[in-house]
Parts: structure tokens; sequence; C-alpha cells
């Protein structure tokens, strides 16, 4: 399981590199995957710059008016645009999980966006330098 949620998390990058505008998030789960790669600090930095961008976390409150019901659905597409297939098990909703998960985070594409210190109108990823 660890090894699908971080090649997940990998597909999800990728996608949040090649689409910086577009709200993106990845599932619970799939955060899981991201969180772990990112504590790889070195690893991350050299993906991000082959990628061409660093695809920056900024975790959020949990904000039911910000809820895009249709960002999983969106994330996939470009996943598949990007040229990768999701494991579509680790690309559904809460109700579906697969496995259970305590990560509740959202991601912004602006530095210093909406987050736990800067509360905000939030997209979903870092759109990065």
């Amino acid at each position: 399981m660890a090894s699908r949620l971080l090649i997940e998390a990998l597909k999800f990058v990728s996608a949040a590199a090649l689409f910086p505008t577009v709200r993106i998030a990845p599932t619970r789960e799939v955060d899981e995957g991201w969180h772990a790669l990112i504590l790889h600090t070195h690893v991350y930095a050299t993906l991000c710059s082959r990628l061409g961008r660093t695809v920056h976390h900024y975790p959020e409150r949990p904000d039911a008016s910000r809820h895009d019901p249709d960002v999983l659905t969106r994330t996939v597409a470009l996943i598949e645009q990007a040229g990768y297939t999701p494991d579509a098990e680790l690309w559904v909703g809460p109700d579906s999980s697969l496995v259970t998960v305590a990560a509740n985070c959202s991601h912004t594409p602006v530095p210093g966006g909406c987050g736990p210190i800067n509360p905000g109108n939030c997209a979903t990823h870092g759109g990065g330098e």
C-alpha cells in the first residue's frame, strides 16, 4: 500500500507541476503519500527541479464552504493528461476510501496563501517558482 500511495503522490505532483493554475487536490490517501515524499527533502527537491517547478504544500483548515465536488474528477483527468494511469482505488472520495488516514489537507498555489496561519481563499496545490 505504501508503494501505491507514493506512486500516486508522484503522479499528483507531476500533474500539479504541469498544470500549476488548475485547482486540483489529492485524496486523503494520496496526500499521505505526498507527506511521506516531502519528508525526503533532497529527493523531493530533485523531483521538483526535474519537473521545472516546486510544488509547495500548504495545509489548510477543513472548510466545507471551499469544498469542490469535482476536484477529484479534474485531478484524475489531469493526471491522465500528464500521461499517467491513476490507481482508481486510491482516487475515490472519503466515503469510499481504501485505507483510513488522518490527513485532511488541501493545497494552495499562492505561497503564504490560506492555511492554519493564513486563512483565505484557497486553491489546492503549490504553483511554485
